[in-house]
C-alpha cells in the first residue's frame, strides 16, 4: 500500500485540528526548463538521496542500542559528512530525535544518540475480531498513543454496525492530546479471515463474508488520506512476535505463529518477513484436518484443529465457562483436574498434528503461540513439544520449540499500526 510522497496536503480533522502528511507522487508536478540529460542527473541525485535516506532510517531503527551519527557512517560506509546531512533531514523531519550527548572519554564533541521520534508521526492499527475490536494509535517508536478497546461478542454481528461502532472507537483515538502533533501515517485494519486486495473474503468466525471495509468505512478515512491497508490478523500479530518495536527484529527470526482466538489462524515468518502465499492466504492452520471424523467446523469441513484447540472448545472440554480466563484453566489443570487435564492433553495434541505437518513442509522448527494460546504454553509444552518431536523427521538435527508470544491484548490492532509505520522507515523520503 502507497501511503503517498511528495508535497504535503492539509487534513482537517474531527474537532477542527489540522494535521499535515503527504500527498501521492501523482501529483502534478510543474513542467522542468532544465535540459533533459541535465534532468536525468537530477532525478537521479534525488533517487540515490532517497535510498540513502532509507538505509540510515532502517540502521538507526533496527539498532537495539542508539547509534551516533559516527556509527550510522560505519555501518553504511558513507562518510560522515553524508550521514550527518542525512541523519540532520531525518531529525529535521521529526523522524529521528537526539538524546542528550553522551559522556566523551577522549577529544572531540561527545557523540549524540540517535532514536526513533516519539509522538510525530502515528499510525492507526485497528481490529475486528470474534471477542473485541480495537483501535491503536502508535508512534515511531513503538509506543502506544492512545486506545481503545471494546469486549463483545461478535460473532455473526452485522458488519455494517459493527464498522462503524469501531470508526467511532477511531475518531475517539484520534482526538487524544497525545496525538496533537503526530501526523498520520495510515491506518490497518485486522480481520480474522481471508482478506484480498481490500476485501475480506470469508471470515467463519465473524460470519463475514464479501465485505471491503474502506468502502464502508469511506466516510471516516479523511484523516489517514482516504486509505486503509486490510489484513489477515494473524499475519499482524506474527508481526509483533518479529519485531521488538517498528523496523527493529526480534532475536527470533524463523517461526510459525499461532493466533488464538475461538479460532486459530497462523502467520509464516521467514528470516523476520511474514510470508503471506502467492494469493496472501498462507497460514490458515486452524483448518488443518486433524481428525476426519471430528466435530464440524464453521468452515464447512470436519475435525478442523480449531475444534479442538480453540478458546471456548478447550475451555469448556475443562469444564469451565465460555468466560473463563486462561489462568482459570492454567490453575485447575496446576491442580490436576481431571477435565482440565484431558481438554489440555487434547488440545496439545491436535496442535502437534496439525503443527508437525506444517513444521516438516516448511521447515521452520519454531513454533511462537499467540492469543488464547500464549498464556497456556506451560501447560500445553509438556506434551506439545515431545508429540512434535516424535512427528517431525527432522527433530534430532533442528528440535522443534514451542514459544509464548509478546504479551498483547490486540496483537492484530499492534502489528496493523507497525506494518504502516514500517512503511515510513522504508521510504523516509516522503516525509522529508
Amino acid at each position: 500500500m502507497e501511503y503517498g510522497q511528495g508535497v504535503s496536503q492539509k487534513l482537517r480533522r474531527p474537532g477542527g485540528r489540522t494535521l499535515v502528511r503527504p500527498t501521492s507522487a501523482a501529483s502534478p508536478a510543474p513542467p522542468s526548463r532544465l535540459p533533459s540529460r541535465r534532468r536525468a542527473a537530477s532525478a537521479s541525485q534525488s533517487s540515490l538521496r532517497d535510498t540513502n535516506l532509507a538505509l540510515v532510517a532502517q540502521h538507526v531503527f533496527a539498532s537495539p542500542a542508539p547509534l551516533s551519527r559516527a556509527d550510522v557512517a560505519a555501518a553504511t560506509g558513507m562518510t560522515r559528512s553524508t550521514a550527518s546531512r542525512l541523519v540532520d533531514a531525518l531529525v529535521a523531519a521529526h523522524l529521528l530525535a537526539e538524546l542528550p550527548p553522551a559522556a566523551s572519554s577522549g577529544p572531540g564533541r561527545p557523540a549524540v544518540p540517535l532514536v526513533p521520534a516519539r509522538g510525530t508521526v502515528a499510525a492507526l492499527g485497528l481490529e475486528v475480531n470474534v471477542s473485541r475490536m480495537a483501535v491503536r494509535a502508535i508512534d515511531l517508536s513503538g509506543a502506544v498513543l492512545a486506545e481503545r478497546v471494546v469486549h463483545a461478542d461478535l460473532a455473526g454481528s452485522d458488519p455494517t454496525a459493527t464498522l462503524s461502532r469501531l470508526a467511532d472507537l477511531m475518531e475517539q483515538v484520534l482526538e487524544a492530546p497525545a496525538l496533537a502533533r503526530a501526523r498520520l501515517a495510515g491506518a490497518a485494519l485486522a480481520l480474522p479471515g481471508l482478506v484480498s486486495e481490500g476485501t475480506l473474503l470469508r471470515a467463519p468466525n465473524l460470519g463475514w463474508s464479501g465485505v471491503a471495509p474502506a468502502t464502508r468505512l469511506a466516510s471516516r478515512l479523511d484523516p489517514v488520506g482516504g486509505r486503509l491497508l486490510v489484513g489477515n490478523e494473524a499475519d499482524f500479530g506474527a508481526l509483533v512476535a518479529a519485531r521488538t518495536r517498528p523496523g527493529a527484529q526480534a532475536q527470533t527470526h524463523d517461526f510459525i505463529y499461532l493466533s488464538g482466538e475461538n479460532g486459530i489462524g497462523a502467520g509464516l515468518v521467514r528470516d523476520g518477513v511474514v510470508i503471506h502465499g502467492s494469493a496472501g492466504f498462507a497460514g490458515e492452520v486452524g483448518h488443518v484436518q486433524v481428525a476426519p471424523d471430528g466435530p464440524e467446523c464453521g468452515c464447512g469441513n470436519r475435525g478442523c484443529l480449531e475444534r479442538y484447540a480453540g478458546r471456548r472448545v478447550i475451555l469448556t472440554g475443562a469444564g469451565l465457562g465460555e468466560d473463563a480466563s486462561p489462568d482459570q484453566l492454567v490453575r485447575a489443570w496446576q491442580e490436576g483436574r481431571e477435565e482440565a487435564r484431558a481438554s489440555v492433553s487434547a488440545a496439545a495434541h491436535a496442535l502437534a498434528v496439525a503443527l508437525s505437518a506444517a513444521i516438516n513442509i516448511l521447515d521452520i522448527p519454531a513454533v511462537v503461540l499467540g492469543g488464547h494460546l500464549a498464556p497456556l504454553t506451560e501447560v500445553l509444552r509438556p506434551e506439545l513439544e515431545p508429540e512434535l518431536s516424535r512427528r517431525v523427521l527432522a527433530s534430532p538435527w533442528s528440535p522443534p520449540r514451542v514459544l509464548p508470544a509478546p504479551s498483547d491484548e490486540t496483537p492484530g490492532a499492534t502489528g496493523a499500526a507497525w506494518a504502516v509505520l514500517e512503511g515510513v522507515v522504508a521510504n523516509p523520503a516522503e516525509w522529508v
